[in-house]
């Protein structure tokens, strides 16, 4: 039985193993405050990259700041910290897949980093814009790495998470950079490989940002830059106004990852026997019609009813062609004689006032299949999302601001982001089963996208929202957290009143709630875990014989169990149900994959009812066997029943 780390990974050591792989030699032991650990003798390491190393002054293309190296190292860095959940918050719990997160973002995306390792379709982000007026997240860059490891709280001398970012303070771009960076690399982690990351800037670190993420995604994975209507008015900082700003976007790895919004075209007004599976048509131009270039092939007679149709209509100018006298303007069909005669032959040929035209279905395209031959597939229509499609009031902050005034809450944001603006991202994507993430959420409104999305389309997209409970000068809402959770179960409400209204009579409301609009709140906090788990010079080699119970006092069986799940990279939105096995309270994660028992005096029955049941991963505390029997044939019952189960301790 293993002993659970409960620790996020430690990215450098991880690095160095991938380097001992491949340079053996390069590694070394070296002491450091009294401690002996592995590192990278890079002048080795140098020797053996000779050939491609960038050394001294050599001129080379580079982007980098003041604190850079300390802002990847920050990225790396392990912490022990965990997430709590908080049922009382929550809404539908037990059934939710959608998770709101209550803490710093940087934390808490090291804590997904295992659990949601490349599972994230879709991010979108709204950093702080670093106008000089806003808030960056201060995460202590002047601290050494063992000193963020032991205390990486992330917070000033007076317990601040945000600081003020004035130009007067002589690191402008320094502070927002070294904040965006580890956050941004983390992200990367997260996305699936066929990933996607929106993020809002404007002109203040346009530029900035967009070097950043050639750096970590790379130049190849740049998709696009949309600019967007801010407000009609602007600002004045001189004598023009500024009315937009952007949304930058990147790829993992693919960029054919987007799809249309559903075709809107009135010309499309004709039916036919085929309208049920190729939808409305409309009559394209003809046939001979802006043909690109001649081409012989391209260039022959159609007879159809006893009448003979020519490119042109000019039986004269086909004669002069074929003789090899062309005009100042050729003629020819723009499909060849096979796709002609096919098309015919399916219903997309028509013959109106002495001319050829084609049709133009909505759900239907002809194309060759690979053994050459022409084929009908289906083929719905869409509009694909125009880099100037969000220049429109509809999407610009006037309109976010009367979106969450229609809510009834009173608050203020300078700069909101408008739902149908996510809304439009989120079904620009293909996938609508997607998991969508934003850390840094504001007021909510990319959870309404996403609900309102699922709403529209049918999809079953889940989000993750992420936030820290920065302070808010309102009554009713001490936190932006508190706000933004209100507005999910209002949204949540009123999105289930409205389909109830639009479903047809006699629906059940059973059906109406297959809509997910819960939410599962959990807020980060310290590790589970009393400090001296962490020292391995106060742990003894034999686990269970620890006198000291090393769980902190205020924390429940829930809270062991959600930072077992981090561990273990079980999905926080997992179905987790509670029973009595012999008298004993066990949790049961996602029909018994994870079966966590955190109960006292486990006996030999409990052991073996849970053995039975083939677990992928049990867990128990180091104190809970009820006497040293316990202890000696736990093994010995798992060997029996479930061999292949991983067992972890606390």
């Amino acid at each position: 039985m293993e002993k659970l780390k409960m620790l996020t990974p430690d990215l450098v050591k991880n690095n160095i193993e991938k380097i001992k792989k491949i340079f053996p030699d390069c590694i070394t032991e070296h002491i450091r405050g009294g401690r002996t650990g592995v590192a990278v003798d890079f002048d080795k390491l140098r020797q053996q990259l000779s050939g491609s190393v960038i050394e001294g002054d050599e001129e080379r293309y580079q982007f980098t700041w003041p604190g850079k190296k300390q802002s990847i190292i920050t990225a790396n860095a392990p912490i022990s910290k965990t997430l709590r959940p908080c049922r009382e918050e929550s809404v539908d719990f037990d059934n939710t897949e959608n998770l709101y997160i209550e803490g710093d973002n940087l934390d808490v995306l090291k804590l997904l980093r295992e659990d949601y390792l490349g599972k994230v379709k879709m991010i979108y982000i709204d950093p702080p814009y670093n106008t000089g007026n806003d808030f960056v997240y201060e995460d202590k860059f002047a601290k050494s790495t063992d000193d963020y490891i032991e205390n990486s709280c992330q917070v000033d001398d007076d317990g601040n998470h945000l600081v003020a970012n004035p130009e007067s303070n002589g690191r402008f771009h320094t502070d927002w950079l070294n904040m965006i960076y580890p956050r941004i690399k983390i992200a990367k982690d997260l996305l699936s490989s066929d990933g996607v990351i929106f993020i809002s800037i404007d002109d203040n670190e346009a530029e900035n940002l967009k070097k950043i993420c050639n750096e970590i995604f790379g130049e190849q994975s740049f998709v696009a830059v949309f600019p967007r209507l801010t407000t009609k008015s602007g600002k004045t900082p001189l004598t023009y106004m500024i009315s937009h700003d952007y949304v930058l976007c990147y790829a993992k790895s693919r960029t054919d990852i987007f799809i249309g919004k559903d075709f809107v075209d009135d010309s499309y007004k004709y039916s036919d026997e085929f309208v049920e599976t190729r939808g409305k048509y409309n009559l394209k131009q003809p046939l001979d019609c802006n043909s690109i270039s001649y081409s012989g092939s391209l260039d022959y007679p159609i007879e159809h009813n006893g009448v003979t149709y020519y490119p042109g209509s000019d039986y004269n100018a086909y004669i002069e062609r074929k003789k090899g006298n062309h005009l100042q303007k050729d003629y020819a069909w723009r499909w060849s004689k096979d796709l002609y005669e096919f098309g015919l032959n399916n219903g997309w040929i028509v013959f109106q006032n002495g001319r050829i035209y084609t049709k133009g279905y909505l759900k239907a395209a002809i194309e060759k299949g690979p053994d050459g031959k022409y084929c009908i597939i289906d083929r719905p229509k869409t509009r694909k999302m125009s880099t100037i499609d969000f220049i429109s009031n509809d999407f610009s902050n006037d309109i976010a601001k009367k979106q969450l005034a229609a809510y009834k809450i009173n608050a203020k944001f300078d700069y909101p982001k408008p739902v149908d603006l996510i809304k439009e991202l989120i079904q620009s994507y293909y996938d609508k089963d997607a998991l969508f993430m934003d850390f840094f959420s504001g007021s909510g409104t990319s959870a309404e996208a996403v609900l309102r999305a699922n709403s529209e389309d049918g999809g079953k997209r889940k989000f993750i929202m992420i936030q820290l409970p920065e302070s808010l000068d309102n009554q009713d809402y001490p936190t932006i957290c508190q706000l933004a959770e209100e507005r999910i179960r209002l949204v949540g409400k009123r999105i289930l009143e409205e389909q109830k209204t639009s479903q047809v009579d006699g629906t059940d409301d059973a059906k109406v709630r297959k809509l997910d609009v819960g939410f599962r709140v959990l807020k980060l906090d310290s590790s589970n875990m009393k400090d001296v788990y962490y020292k391995p010079s106060d742990v003894t080699n034999d686990l269970f014989a620890q006198t000291e119970d090393n769980i902190k006092e205020d924390r429940t069986d829930e809270d062991l169990l959600f930072q077992v799940m981090l561990e273990l990279a079980v999905p926080l939105s997992a179905k987790i149900r509670s029973e009595e096995i012999c008298g004993r309270k066990t949790m049961v994660v996602d029909d018994n994959y994870l079966i966590a028992c955190f109960d006292k005096d486990i006996t030999d029955e409990v052991v073996t009812d849970i053995a039975k049941r083939k677990p992928q991963y049990f867990v128990m505390r180091d104190s809970s066997a009820m006497d040293d029997s316990v202890i000696t044939n736990f093994e010995t019952i798992f060997q029996t029943y479930s061999k292949d189960t991983v067992r972890k301790i606390l």
